[in-house]
């Protein structure tokens, strides 16, 4: 059994500076748990926002190769068939194409330019020929760099669309 000092010696003791042992307020702090919720947040909040970023990320990344995707599909299949949109003055044109497939793009909420965007209306498509061949080569960056190191570069997202033209 443990001895205990009198309750007059502890505090004469405490006046001279010598600890008998934790003090309540010691005690208390070691029995406390109101916090450990907060703790174990602060421990795994990287963690979880890391993967809220990456799904956020990843979703973002997949709707804007969808998104690319049907444009260069729509944009082989208006070279294809001659439409205003893609012709001049009754004839093809890369021009008008091109500006037609970056306001298709800019509609859908995916900004590109004429410089990523690749056409050929003599193209060779499954070993046919007589295709128009779109091929759009968008950079997609992050928005959140810092967090997605590997995304902080780029990604290149290639989408292709052929279309048998019509004449």
């Amino acid at each position: 059994m443990k001895y205990l000092a009198p309750e007059w010696w502890s505090a004469v003791l405490r006046a001279q500076g010598v600890v008998l042992g934790p003090t309540r307020a010691m005690e208390g702090l070691a029995r406390a748990r109101q916090a450990t919720t907060a703790v174990e947040f602060a421990i795994c909040a990287l963690a979880m926002m890391l993967m809220v970023v990456g799904f956020v990320e990843f979703g973002r990344l997949v709707w804007s190769f969808e998104v690319l995707q049907e444009v260069a599909s729509e944009g082989a299949r208006c070279m294809g068939l001659g439409a205003t949109s893609c012709a001049s003055a009754g004839a093809y044109s890369s021009a008008s194409t091109k500006t037609y497939l970056v306001n298709l793009a800019s509609s859908r909420g995916v900004v590109i330019d004429a410089a990523m965007i690749s056409l050929n209306n003599a193209a060779t498509c499954g070993g046919a020929s007589g295709f128009s061949q779109v091929s759009i080569n968008y950079d997609f960056t992050t928005v959140a760099p810092a967090l997605l190191t590997s995304l902080a570069n780029g990604f290149t997202v290639p989408a292709s669309a052929c279309f048998p033209n019509s004449g």
